[in-house]
């Protein structure tokens, strides 16, 4: 018997595509919405499929028809969307939302917003509860816009029960920013050193995206309004990340610890650097939804960096990740920097 009918937006993003399996294996009629309409070859011949410009006036309203049990949504940012999920609260039975852990701020109102002042670099508590302080809700960041969006959407819960999902570092295939690209790239290009700034201690807490299903699962069997973390059973540092990939690969570099931070030109920079731990503490999923992770980074590592390495085959990483580049510029392989900065290194050792 099925559990009733979800209806998931961003279907094809990498979180979407984990969560519409999960959500069909547990039972559930799914429709699994994008801008593209595709579909996942993983999935349930039974998964419908609907092409979907979330953005275009009425278009949510018309596809959703007589509605759905629960919307499970990946892509909602700032007041623009809550404002179109609470709008249609009578059709919809319950949401699950992702957020960002992006919106935690410190004791004294530092945050990832802050990072590039000077001492902007949060000091998060480890680890970080959902009572934590947030950044102010507006519209000109993305942790702002997701603040504004969890606000509005959590005023709303006497006529739309909805589970927002803090996520942190979202790991896995189908990712459109791979951080673990940073050591895969390495490895493939043979290169038998790397430099960490804040001698490889930076702890970003990463997420796999059968971890974040799991708990869109859980959340659609028990509906509520709620903030919950998203997170890995583990945080890793990065030169335990490093050492993972190195080992999913069967190849060997030697680590070169930076005791502060990057250089200027980005040597010992890492998509996971920060000179303060993040790590979300995971009790309230795990008390309030009986959630218990589907895997842990270092089980799930090879087939992230097997995706990885597929998309390099026989293009540049620039063509094969466009948006890492957006998000990290191509300073994250500038080899010519991080030689002459292990020049000076060797020399004054």
């Amino acid at each position: 018997m099925s559990k009733g009918h979800a209806w998931v937006l961003g279907a094809t993003g990498q979180i979407g595509r984990a969560a519409v399996g999960s959500l069909v294996e547990d039972g559930w009629e799914v429709t699994a919405a994008s801008r593209g309409g595709g579909g996942d070859g993983s999935w349930d011949a039974g998964v419908r499929t609907v092409a979907l410009d979330r953005d275009e006036d009425g278009a949510l309203a018309a596809a959703l028809g007589d509605g759905c049990d629960v919307l499970v949504d990946m892509v909602a940012y700032g007041e623009q969307h809550a404002r179109q999920l609470t709008a249609l609260a009578d059709r919809i039975g319950s949401a699950v939302v992702v957020s960002s852990g992006a919106v935690y701020e410190d004791e004294s109102g530092r945050s990832f917003d802050t990072q590039g002042d000077p001492d902007g670099a949060p000091r998060y508590p480890v680890p970080i509860p959902e009572s934590q302080a947030t950044v102010a809700p507006g519209g000109a960041t993305y942790a702002t816009r997701k603040i504004r969006l969890e606000r509005d959407l959590l005023a709303a819960g006497d006529a739309l029960p909805v589970t927002l999902l803090r996520a942190g570092a979202v790991h896995g295939p189908h990712c459109r920013s791979p951080r673990e690209l940073y050591f895969v790239k390495r490895a493939l290009d043979g290169r038998t050193r790397r430099v960490l700034a804040y001698r490889g201690t930076s702890r970003f807490h990463p997420v796999h995206s059968s971890n974040v299903a799991e708990l869109i699962r859980l959340s659609a069997l028990r509906p509520g309004s709620r903030v919950l973390n998203a997170a890995d059973p583990q945080a890793p540092t990065v030169a335990e990340i490093g050492e993972a990939v190195d080992a999913v690969l069967g190849r060997s570099a030697r680590t070169v610890l930076m005791p502060g931070a990057a250089t200027p030109e980005g040597v010992g920079d890492t998509p996971w650097s920060t000179p303060h731990p993040v790590v979300y503490d995971m009790s309230a999923a795990e008390r309030e939804l009986g959630y218990r992770a589907v895997t842990g980074y270092a089980d799930s590592l090879p087939e992230t960096v097997e995706w990885i390495a597929g998309q390099l085959t026989d293009r540049d990483w620039t063509d094969a990740y466009p948006a890492m580049v957006r998000a990290y510029g191509t300073g994250l392989f500038d080899y010519a920097a991080e030689d002459a900065w292990l020049e000076r290194y060797d020399r004054e050792a």
